[in-house]
């Protein structure tokens, strides 16, 4: 369980983040075209998993969009943003912003944040995404973590990305 903020508040999440080095926990996530994706589905590829509890807040909407513009410059690389949004959710803010480089998947099930523990289990953000960063290698193992501390903070993009190389 770790905890995190929102306005200086704690709460907590079900979990701590998957350790660095060990193989990624499986996923299923459904995208904004309403396909499933897994982990399997990026073999070979590297992966960040931009997460965060929703894509209609200012803090989330920008990592979205600051991953996009970085995106398409990555090598071998996907963006995936994740949180509990709703498909449709996640497609009119993509068309809205003209997000076009990175995967926008919806945890809709709840399983993803789970089975990652960040899970938020209490407070006003309750069964929502906490601001989360995790950086899978080709192999399928991960590199990096983060949990924001405080939830209306970005993450460390540069950090992330520094640890695909």
């Amino acid at each position: 369980m770790a905890t995190i903020t929102l306005k200086g508040n704690p709460f907590q999440t079900n979990g701590e983040l998957p350790s660095t080095g060990n193989a990624a926990p499986n996923f299923s996530l459904r995208t904004v075209d309403l396909n499933t994706i897994s982990l399997a589905d990026f073999s070979g590829s590297k992966i960040i998993l931009n997460i965060f509890p929703s894509v209609d807040t200012g803090t989330c909407a920008t990592s979205v969009r600051t991953f996009n513009k970085t995106a398409s410059d990555l090598k071998n690389t996907k963006v995936i943003c994740v949180s509990r949004d709703l498909p449709f959710a996640h497609a009119r803010f993509c068309g809205a912003e003209g997000i076009e480089n990175v995967i926008s998947a919806s945890d809709i099930s709840g399983n993803f944040a789970a089975d990652y523990g960040l899970q938020i289990t209490n407070g006003p953000l309750e069964g929502l995404c906490s601001r989360s960063i995790v950086v899978i290698d080709e192999n399928g193992n991960v590199v990096y973590t983060e949990q924001v501390p405080e939830t209306v903070d970005e993450p460390n993009y540069e950090a992330a990305i520094n640890a695909l190389s």
